[in-house]
């Protein structure tokens, strides 16, 4: 399941490429339109930043923008950002220990194929196709 921390980081990627400019967007600004909590949406703009997807400036004039274009971000990168591996099973995630059924198990090309639907679902859809309502 995906948390309100990968859905309110896609808001917060929406909210900054609509407001169109290079100028840094106050956070308050940002959370009250989209309707978060300013300190939970600080804390997503946080891992945003480290990952290098926004950034921040701080003081007066200070606050957060895109440092690409809209059309360039994913969804799919935001998610993996905010929420980690978007594995349905545990022997899928990019970090999980060799399972000892691997070869012989049954369903693993099930969820193969499901995560590479999902996968694929996810970073072909832009912030840039969310803003234009392409979806």
């Amino acid at each position: 399941m995906i948390s309100t921390k990968g859905r309110y980081a896609i808001r917060f990627m929406i909210d900054l490429a609509e407001q169109g400019t290079d100028k840094p967007i106050p956070l308050d600004e940002s959370a009250s339109r989209q309707d978060i909590s300013k300190k939970y949406l600080e804390l997503i703009a946080k891992i945003l930043v480290k990952g290098k997807l926004v950034k921040g400036t701080s003081g007066k004039g200070g606050g957060y923008r895109l440092m690409r274009r809209p059309e360039e971000y994913t969804v799919g990168e935001i998610l993996e950002l905010t929420e980690g591996t978007l594995a349905t099973v545990a022997c899928l995630d990019m970090d999980a220990e060799q399972c000892p059924r691997k070869s012989f198990c049954k369903t693993l090309p099930m969820w193969k194929k499901f995560d590479n639907i999902m996968h694929d679902y996810f970073f072909n859809i832009t912030i840039a196709d969310l803003v234009e309502g392409k979806f």
